[in-house]
């Protein structure tokens, strides 16, 4: 094949080389457009679930209070259940010692009582009348104590009231706190569940992204081969063409430097002056003048 050939042939590889170059680079831009949307999926990806896992964590610590709150309403049920089966005894209790209450009232008793203490110790009486007063006196305590049982029995009563209507109170207080966070742990799934849903989706189209970046990238692999390839098959032939131009300027330049010898031994032999490259070139060989 000759220079020119040779020359023409890097040419048509160099148009070559661009077209095959404008083609990569073609692929490559899509490739890092596809890229750049895939890893900005990804991130879109990693912050769901972050967000995924904080309202999961939310929620289960509002289960968790939800839990203690139910616990604590259940308590104060079953508080309340006592302390009605407590009342329910206590007035049985009254019930029984009401069938026991005397005519007279509790202060009528009291002042009855005062009134014979008093004239025991103020009175002169004899051993019989003394005897007959602290009889009557007992009798009367006998009577007093059962207003005292009945009173007695009331004022728990009436603490039990009091205590089952704060305990129906703080029942009511945990089931509307319960309610609340049972609707509120429902929001928080729900939301969950939303995320979860366009995490899912969100990892389907990066997946998808990444599908498409792995086939552009796949397209330019021949066309790097091939960049390769012609871009060697360039360096070769322009070695070659360049190897060839020196040679033939070498040849040349001895074409030149033979002609200049020959032109010289000319003048030599003829007598006539030689100048002083003639000269020089004369003398490089071993030829003289005197030769």
């Amino acid at each position: 094949m000759s220079t020119q050939q040779k020359t023409g042939m890097i040419d048509e590889l160099t148009q070559k080389l661009a077209r095959l170059t404008e083609q990569k680079d073609t692929f490559d831009i899509e490739a890092n457009r596809l890229a750049e949307k895939r890893n900005r999926l990804n991130e879109e990806l990693r912050n769901l679930r972050t967000e995924i896992q904080e309202l999961r964590s939310e929620r289960d610590q509002t289960n968790e209070k939800v839990k203690e709150l139910k616990q604590q309403r259940n308590t104060a049920t079953a508080r309340i259940h006592e302390e009605i089966e407590e009342i329910k005894k206590l007035g049985g209790e009254r019930h029984d010692f009401s069938k026991k209450i005397p005519s007279r009232s509790h202060r009528a008793l009291e002042e009855e009582v005062e009134s014979i203490d008093w004239k025991i110790q103020t009175s002169s009486l004899t051993l019989q009348e003394e005897k007959d007063l602290v009889a009557k006196v007992k009798a009367l305590e006998t009577q007093l104590s059962v207003h005292r049982k009945v009173e007695q029995l009331n004022r728990k009563i009436d603490a039990l009231h009091d205590e089952v209507k704060n305990l129906k109170a703080e029942r009511e207080r945990c089931h509307g706190a319960l309610t609340a966070h049972s609707q509120k742990s429902q929001e928080i799934h729900a939301k969950m569940l939303a995320k979860i849903e366009e995490s899912r989706k969100t990892k389907m189209e990066a997946d998808g992204v990444h599908k498409r970046f792995l086939e552009e990238r796949a397209k330019t692999k021949p066309l790097r081969e091939e960049i390769v390839a012609v871009s060697c098959k360039i360096r070769q032939l322009k070695t070659e063409v360049r190897e060839e131009h020196e040679k033939e300027r070498k040849q040349s330049e001895s074409l030149l430097r033979q002609t200049l010898e020959n032109r010289a031994m000319e003048k030599l032999r003829r007598g006539e002056k030689l100048s002083w490259e003639e000269f020089q070139l004369l003398a490089e060989k071993g030829l003289t003048s005197k030769d």
